[in-house]
């Protein structure tokens, strides 16, 4: 089967494209010049020289916070714009029997919480979590006008080789010896392996439906810090207490964005935010692979 692939030369895709081979004739579209089609989805309509059996859109912006109202509105370019116009470059050489969207629990909205189920009102005001939704709703109406079967899946915070965003700074953080654990780092973060998305493709390609995926177990930060202390040898880092945290994090309020903490950061630290990945377990059948047990940081 022909899979078409976005965002290949990405963290995820470059994790997840030697996996999907085995499985499928892959193609991809991305902006290096190694992409089989290297072309920028969010400012023009692809050509695409075939029809395709599966779709699977991991391009979007994410990981970055928007300074002014130009970097918010790429959020909705990539996103949201990027997604119309994959679909109207599908329109043209046929549509594909399967369509798969990598979206982000961002869309809920939710800075801590515990086994949140796609239930959960979609809740979130950040350009990337707006524009992820507005993404989901259009692939909603597209596919179903178009007789297309869609897989949704919100992946939590995503480990493997080299990662980006809050994963990659704790990493960074802790190799620079600039990290500091918080009252015993004792809250819990869902965590999904990266290969896992290559796992899920065929499961959702068949069935389709919106999931929450991630692992069944979740990781407290303090289990987060030693496997990466592990990995890199060094001991764990300081733990300091909630007081005196907090003390900074006021301070940080006063400072402004440049400051390393404040009290919204504080309260993501140190509150858990764990997703339910029950829905996709049962009705995909799908087992996801221990991040305890299985992430290697490069």
């Amino acid at each position: 089967m022909k899979l078409l692939f976005t965002g290949a030369s990405g963290f995820l895709g470059n994790n997840v494209r030697p996996l999907l081979e085995a499985m499928y004739d892959v193609t991809t579209i991305g902006l290096l010049p190694q992409d089989d089609y290297t072309v920028n989805i969010a400012k023009e309509i692809p050509d695409l020289h075939e029809q395709y059996d599966i779709v699977l859109h991991a391009a979007g912006k994410a990981h970055t916070v928007p300074k002014t109202e130009a970097e918010r509105q790429v959020f909705f370019d990539v996103n949201l714009q990027g997604t119309k116009n994959l679909c109207a470059a599908l329109e043209k050489k046929g549509v594909p029997q399967a369509f798969v969207f990598i979206s982000t629990v961002a869309v809920y909205g939710c800075d801590y919480g515990e086994n949140i189920t796609e239930e959960h009102p979609l809740d979130g005001v950040t350009p990337y979590a707006m524009s992820k939704r507005l993404a989901e709703e259009y692939l909603q109406k597209w596919c179903h006008e178009h007789n297309v079967v869609l897989g949704i899946i919100r992946p939590s915070l995503i480990a493997g080789p080299n990662p980006p965003g809050n994963l990659g700074a704790m990493i960074h953080g802790i190799r620079s010896g600039r990290y500091l654990s918080i009252a015993g780092s004792q809250a819990r973060k869902s965590v999904l392996m990266v290969q896992d998305i290559a796992q899920l493709v065929p499961l959702l390609a068949e069935k389709g439906g919106i999931y929450n995926v991630c692992d069944s177990y979740q990781s407290t930060f303090r289990e987060l810090e030693t496997i990466i202390c592990r990995q890199l040898n060094r001991n764990l880092p300081l733990s300091i207490p909630y007081w005196m945290a907090k003390c900074m994090a006021l301070v940080g309020d006063c400072l402004g964005k440049k400051a390393p903490i404040n009290s919204l950061k504080l309260k993501k630290i140190t509150k858990s935010l764990t997703f339910s990945n029950e829905k996709a377990m049962r009705e995909l059948g799908w087992k996801p692979t221990n991040v305890s047990e299985n992430f290697k940081i490069e």
